[in-house]
């Protein structure tokens, strides 16, 4: 895999650099996927990334993957990317929802759906290839890596930046400053921007499992008294598997030999697939929703898991970052074409209003469905098995649900659509 280019941080100088248009903190899948968005509209672009981009991306049995919805496969393929990634996705052709030892299951189509797939299975490694090739052939990104931001002083109508990197400091001017730099956002904190969070007491065991019987493109969403489980189709009969535990049977749970751990996933999971015959390397993190109090500053926006970190549950996360990064595309792309500063709190209001419906939703789906699901009281339990059973033959229903999971439902931006910008 080629390298971007990083000449520019490999012998770095005191005093100001010229000031740029857009300064993206982060270049993971979001901040990566945002500076290929805005390449090309006449904009100077920089980025500062901590991590040098990896050069080893072979393929191995662990793998970790991401579920790709619809429009975010429909995101990277207006990029110019879906075809580099395509060849190592898992296409969701229908997923199957149920409720360990309680009656009711209802499934969601792609054929009912009208599209070829509800989504892809795609590793991780696969995306951050792709974008990481891209980022060396862009000719308007300065890319500082290895490098880290020091320092944000905001002024009326640029932004100065520290950028440390060799052992120095760097002076840099920007118009608009975007973090995309994680959960741990420094873009965040060096502006004192606070966040509200609410801990679930459980955490997230992911892991590559191979079962018996193929799973022919199925993904499975199963809750159980524990939290929700899921196992979502890879290439080579694997599926992803995520499962929620509860804080306190975290460590015994870790400490299981492979025949054991695939135990307990048989006995949440059932044998709709089988046994489960080999099992990977497990990871496990703590789960919390968290929110950002302000996506936008003057001169700073927030986008992917710098402003939300979502459950895990229905896979909402990283597609909730990428429309953030197409929207907040279109949206500087367009203030360019009009002449307008793309750092102006005129045109940073319009990407938060736009936002604040689908993030909102989407945290309030995810953390629903948990909660929801984790009751055990006899009233709620039959209500909601009753539920499934319906909403299973309701097909207008389904389709509002089915286009929700592929990232489809409420104002998109064109990216999304299947449009350039």
């Amino acid at each position: 895999m080629s390298q971007p280019n990083t000449e520019s941080t490999q012998t770095p100088v005191t005093g100001s650099q010229p000031i740029e248009d857009v300064t993206i903190v982060g270049g993971g899948l979001v901040g990566a996927s945002l500076a290929c968005a805005l390449s090309g509209h006449g904009l100077r672009l920089s980025m500062v990334e901590p991590f040098p981009f990896e050069s080893d991306c072979s393929p191995s049995y662990d793998d970790r993957t991401i579920a790709l919805a619809e429009g975010s496969r429909r995101i990277l393929a207006g990029l110019g990317l879906w075809q580099a990634i395509a060849e190592h996705s898992t296409p969701i052709v229908r997923i199957h929802v149920s409720d360990r030892r309680r009656f009711g299951t209802t499934t969601l189509g792609a054929a009912e759906q009208g599209v070829a797939a509800l989504g892809h299975v795609v590793p991780a490694r696969c995306i951050g290839q792709a974008l990481a090739e891209r980022l060396a052939a862009l000719p308007d990104l300065m890319l500082h890596t290895p490098a880290a931001l020091e320092d944000i002083n905001v002024g009326e109508n640029e932004v100065g930046l520290t950028i440390h990197s060799d052992g120095r400091d760097m002076a840099a001017e920007t118009r608009l400053v975007v973090g995309a730099d994680g959960a741990q956002s420094q873009v965040r904190a060096l502006l004192g921007i606070g966040v509200r969070c609410w801990e679930y007491g459980q955490s997230a065991i992911i892991a590559n499992v191979s079962p018996e019987r193929d799973h022919q493109g199925v993904a499975y969403e199963r809750f159980t008294d524990t939290g929700p489980m899921a196992l979502l189709p890879m290439s080579g009969g694997r599926c992803a598997l995520v499962l929620t535990v509860r804080d306190a049977d975290l460590d015994s749970l870790m400490e299981l030999d492979d025949r054991a751990f695939a135990g307990v996933i048989e006995r949440r999971f059932g044998r709709r697939l089988g046994r489960m015959v080999q099992v990977g390397r497990r990871l496990a993190y703590p789960l919390a929703y968290w929110r950002s109090r302000a996506d936008v500053r003057p001169r700073v926006a927030l986008i992917g898991n710098a402003a939300h970190t979502l459950h895990p549950v229905a896979g909402q996360g990283f597609n909730l970052g990428l429309r953030d990064a197409a929207t907040l595309a279109e949206v500087l792309v367009d203030a360019v074409r009009a002449g307008n500063d793309p750092g102006s709190d005129t045109v940073l209001g319009r990407y938060t209003a736009w936002r604040r419906w689908d993030q909102r939703r989407t945290a309030g789906f995810t953390d629903g469905l948990v909660r929801l699901f984790s009751n055990p009281l006899s009233p709620v339990v039959w209500a909601r098995g009753a539920g499934m059973v319906a909403f299973d033959l309701l097909p207008p229903a389904k389709g509002l649900l089915s286009r929700s999971a592929m990232g489809l439902a409420g104002r998109l931006p064109r990216l999304a659509r299947g449009l350039s910008l």
